[in-house]
């Protein structure tokens, strides 16, 4: 078959509109070649200040990579690792707070107990008001309805410190008072309104059960800007007042409180009355009651605890839990900073540590010190198959524009940890090759955080873009060790 130059012509120009089966083909996806070592990462994603970083095999704590391994910066709350190694060690996983009702006398008579009640704390941070109707019900199923003596709260069982950290804001959530017996994260919910007449504010113990009134503490609306909530203590009682213009029409928010034992006392007595109990007002002991113990509460095993504390990060019971271990062991500390400086020193003689400076439990205090290449060095002494790993968050990877970059067969949990331009990370890591990991991550700008006024603190101007650097940092080293390692 022969074809004419007009046939030949057109089945060339039909052939040359078809793609080629090279063509149809999808580009080949390009993956960029990890850098050749961190520094080239640190060059591109690190924030202002300094660093200290490194990566270790969970085994034999060898360091793969590091840069500053030995600074030794703030390590925020990754401290509250660190209080979870110490307080499951020297309390066990299964120990429990308790708080109890106790009684001088178990004698009855017409309903009424003989003798005094006492409601003593056993520190437990997760105490709240159900907690506390949970206590009222077992004292009325005994056919209690009144006391022919006193109603006292007993709040010894850990020191009293009126303020976490005296450098951070005084109406802030995260600098709780620690106290022997704290309610509701000692924290009062507030309530506010403006009418005619100007604001009307209403206080409450309330939980999703229950929402008794709480008189013992008072707000006024004051017409200035700053600072927006200033603190007083008015005849024992917590006294407030407010910055008018930054309250808005209508609005709520939890306040500190600063007496957690009339809080306690006042809340329960309030209580009791709705059960049909009547009581005097309460009044505070440091003498711990002994008698018979009519009712009894008790907290989560410690390893739950821990697990919620790393999960939310929760100051309080970070404090609550550091103290415990330190007078389990037979200490007496008069404060958090006593207690932190034991914990110091037993991380010394248990594992070696020589670079743990802890001035509390939370890591809330820029004053407290951690070196990278010692946080690492106590997670691989841990363990891989220890008991912190287990209650640690995972951590799903992110890259530069912090959208989620899961590895496959990458693994990572982690504690994070941030203060104003301190920003921290460590945990574990599963490379995608199953390489077991350890590593730390610390990052601290002390110039800019030292440079906000306390009045700033809560919203420091610059943090946060700051907080994203470092986290963005953090990611893009995990990727790294996670592909590579």
């Amino acid at each position: 078959m022969y074809l004419s130059r007009r046939q030949i012509l057109a089945l060339l120009l039909a052939t040359a509109a078809q793609p080629s089966i090279a063509e149809t083909r999808p580009p080949k996806r390009v993956v960029a070649p990890p850098p050749k070592d961190i520094s080239e990462i640190l060059k591109q994603f690190a924030p202002s200040g300094k660093h200290s970083i490194v990566v270790a095999d969970a085994l034999s704590g060898q360091v793969i990579e590091a840069s500053q391994e030995k600074a030794s910066i703030p390590p925020a709350s990754v401290a509250k690792a660190l209080t979870t190694v110490y307080a499951l060690q020297n309390l066990g996983s299964n120990w429990r707070f308790r708080t109890r009702l106790v009684a001088s006398s178990s004698r009855i008579e017409n309903g009424i107990l003989q003798g005094d009640l006492t409601l003593e704390g056993g520190g437990d941070p997760a105490l709240d008001t159900d907690g506390l109707a949970d206590l009222i019900k077992q004292l009325r199923a005994r056919g209690i309805t009144g006391i022919s003596g006193k109603f006292e709260i007993y709040d010894g069982a850990l020191p009293y410190q009126r303020l976490l950290d005296r450098t951070q804001q005084e109406h802030v959530g995260y600098n709780p008072t620690i106290s022997g017996i704290n309610l509701n994260f000692n924290r009062v919910f507030m309530e506010w309104k403006r009418d005619a007449n100007g604001y009307g504010f209403g206080f409450s113990a309330k939980t999703k059960a229950f929402k008794p009134s709480v008189e013992g503490v008072s707000i006024r609306a004051v017409n200035r800007k700053e600072p927006i909530y200033k603190y007083a203590q008015s005849g024992g009682r917590d006294s407030w007042t407010v910055s008018a213009p930054a309250l808005g029409s209508k609005g709520n928010r939890w306040l500190p409180v600063r007496n957690p034992a009339d809080y306690a006392g006042e809340v329960f007595g309030t209580l009791a009355a709705d059960f049909g109990i009547t009581l005097p007002a309460a009044t505070v002991v440091k003498k711990k009651p002994s008698g018979a113990v009519l009712a009894q509460g008790e907290s989560a095993p410690l390893s739950a605890v821990c697990k919620s504390m790393l999960k939310y990060s929760t100051n309080l019971t970070a404090e609550t839990v550091g103290l415990s271990a330190s007078m389990k062991r037979g200490g007496r500390p008069s404060s958090v900073a006593q207690s932190a400086r034991a914990m110091s020193d037993w991380f010394g003689k248990r594992f070696g540590l020589r670079d743990v400076r802890m001035v509390d439990h939370s890591g809330l205090s820029e004053d407290s010190r951690l070196s990278a290449r010692e946080m690492a060095r106590l997670l691989s002494a841990v363990g891989w198959n220890g008991p912190l790993r287990p209650l640690m968050k995972a951590v799903v990877l992110r890259n530069a524009d912090w959208k989620k970059a899961p590895i496959g067969g990458v693994k990572v949990v982690a504690k994070t940890g941030t203060l104003n331009f301190t920003s921290a990370l460590a945990g574990y890591m599963q490379t995608a090759s199953g390489k077991r990991l350890v590593f730390a991550i610390f990052t601290v700008d002390q110039r800019a955080r030292a440079a906000i006024p306390k009045s700033k603190r809560d919203r420091a101007p610059g943090a946060k873009e700051w907080a994203r650097k470092s986290r963005i940092l953090q990611h893009q080293l995990l990727a790294r060790w996670g592909r590579i390692l």
